[in-house]
């Protein structure tokens, strides 16, 4: 189905942060990261998404979700499907996570990290030169 460049798939994602202001992302099968999250389903609220989403792809639980969003960009996804991130702080209760397709691996970026890499999803690229102008 072709959708007009109006119309954007709206993913929720987390900004789980450590010590160092490094951001989580996970590592897929394929050997790209992402960040944690996904598509947001009508009538789910992100909360409620973001929790479904990494419950599912990482078989974690969520201790806390920002009642607001700390960032939000579109781009345009490795399927060249327009997508809307909202990328929410968030922490989880542990990093022990159930290995997926979705996630085989977690570790933590530093911007200058993601956009030295080649094996980063657009929306994660876009991200990080987001994130790396914060302090400027």
């Amino acid at each position: 189905m072709q959708l007009p460049e109006c119309f954007y798939r709206v993913s929720v994602k987390t900004l789980v942060l450590d010590a160092e202001e490094r951001f989580l992302l996970v590592k897929e099968d394929n050997g790209w990261w992402e960040l944690p999250g996904g598509g947001l389903d009508f009538g789910e609220s992100p909360q409620e998404g973001l929790r479904r989403e990494v419950a599912e792809e990482m078989g974690l639980t969520m201790s806390n979700i920002a009642d607001h969003p700390t960032y939000f960009f579109t781009t345009i996804n490795h399927k060249g499907v327009h997508i809307a991130n909202v990328v929410y702080a968030a922490t989880f209760e542990h990093l022990n996570f159930t290995p997926t397709p979705e996630c085989v691996e977690v570790a933590f970026f530093t911007a200058e990290e993601v956009l030295a890499s080649e094996w980063m999803y657009p929306n994660v690229t876009e991200f990080a030169r987001i994130y790396g102008r914060r302090k400027k």
